[in-house]
């Protein structure tokens, strides 16, 4: 017997049959945890997003463990499946998915779509099974450490008949699912990631304090993102040393952390960047970071879609991004709204660097600030809610609105509403 966190359990309520008015539709969001990453950040603010539009809402976590365990929203149940790897829970999960039979398991990141699928199929259960892909395919498996990456793809062709349909975060993600995952093309969606909601301006506004925002001689870059090779921070450091040798004067604050910590410390010290870099850790709230930044850098390998691009932009705050797979491009429409350089090219990214200053004329922060409204959380939300219903009522013409209000409840919803609270946790 598994044992349970120390905080108080919120058994569920007797369910009633799908499609009534007595009982709203049930989604499980499923997930390895809530750690401080884009994908955890992006699901989080879903999940709050379908409660305030009147869904049952669950996350299911492999652990209940993260930098955004503390912020899930009030009346969100959580269960942690308490399982060493991803492999453990396909048995607990669909033990969850027989004892509580939503109508709706939403799956995230590769190898829990995975676990996702096979739950379904173990449990025998009706539950519709929706894969979230965040990542690059093709890109994600070229650069993986674990080999187990390299069969996803097949994992995802082999379990298609189980799958309800599959959202890929930018139109080229969905183009993997079927060229490369073998999906087929009428299972696959894009759902752009929903960046900006009501309170987006109070959360950019709050006040951070750090003596380079004082001091602008210098042109003050920003980075975000964990320490990982995917988001390639090594390149981003050998640029920065680039750039000053050149005689050029920025300094960058990066936010985050993870494995390559010590690693990425040890780079920067060797390449003497010691007063030019500063490592300012997990920040839960980067937007004022980004905002005081005269540009906002992105270093990555690959990218699903690249939340932090748009929150830079919904700042006001210039952009230089690798021109990587498959988001930054989507989103700055081919250079139109930032600066694109070439994947682990140092030279082209301490190029662009030299420019800091003279980005904000290039690139208006109106003009920024209208383009970054496109990945709403209105849109997001109304975008998810319509899938579900035709997945719940295929063959229905004029299908009552899965929920009443939806476009209403989809463009009040306010995305920064999350408190630190006790939550309601149950184990499984």
């Amino acid at each position: 017997m598994m044992a349970r966190p120390d905080h108080d359990c919120v058994l569920p309520r007797p369910r009633t049959r799908v499609g009534t008015d007595s009982q709203p539709v049930s989604v499980a969001m499923y997930m390895p945890s809530l750690a401080g990453g884009g994908a955890e950040r992006q699901c989080l603010s879903l999940a709050g997003e379908f409660h305030r539009s009147g869904l049952g809402v669950t996350l299911v976590l492999n652990r209940v463990q993260g930098e955004f365990v503390e912020e899930v929203p009030a009346g969100i149940r959580v269960v942690g499946l308490n399982g060493r790897r991803t492999l453990h829970d396909i048995v607990r999960l669909a033990r969850f998915l027989r004892r509580e039979q939503p109508d709706i398991l939403l799956t995230n990141l590769d190898h829990n779509n995975i676990a996702g699928c096979l739950a379904k199929i173990v449990a025998a259960s009706r539950t519709k099974v929706v894969i979230y892909q965040h990542n690059a395919l093709a890109r994600e498996f070229a650069t993986a450490e674990r080999w187990t990456y390299h069969l996803i793809p097949l994992g995802y062709r082999l379990l298609s008949p189980w799958m309800a349909a599959a959202v890929g975060v930018s139109d080229g993600i969905a183009r993997e699912l079927v060229n490369d995952a073998g999906l087929p093309g009428g299972k696959v969606a894009t759902i752009h990631n929903m960046v900006i909601g009501h309170g987006f301006q109070e959360r950019a506004a709050e006040h951070v304090d750090h003596p380079w925002f004082d001091d602008r001689s210098s042109p003050l870059l920003v980075t975000a993102g964990r320490f990982v090779p995917q988001k390639d921070h090594e390149t981003l450091l050998s640029a920065l040393a680039l750039h000053r040798r050149g005689g050029g004067r920025g300094r960058l604050l990066i936010l985050g952390s993870g494995p390559l910590d010590e690693a990425l410390r040890e780079q920067a010290a060797a390449l003497e960047l010691g007063k030019a870099v500063c490592f300012v850790g997990f920040r839960a709230n980067p937007l004022p970071w980004l905002r005081r930044a005269d540009a906002f850098v992105l270093s990555s390998r690959s990218e699903g879609f690249g939340n932090v691009l748009v929150e830079a932009m919904a700042c006001g705050t210039p952009v230089i991004s690798t021109d990587c797979d498959h988001g930054p491009r989507e989103i700055l429409q081919d250079g139109r709204y930032g600066v694109l350089v070439p994947l682990r090219d140092p030279q082209a990214l301490a190029n662009a660097f030299d420019t800091a200053r003279d980005l904000r004329a290039q690139f208006p922060a109106d003009m920024l600030i209208a383009r970054a409204a496109a990945f709403s959380s209105a849109a997001c939300t109304a975008s998810f809610l319509s899938l579900f219903e035709k997945l719940m009522w295929p063959n229905r013409l004029g299908r009552r609105p899965l929920v009443r209000g939806l476009a209403l409840a989809s463009a009040t919803a306010d995305t920064s509403g999350y408190h630190r609270r006790s939550n309601n946790l149950q184990d499984c």
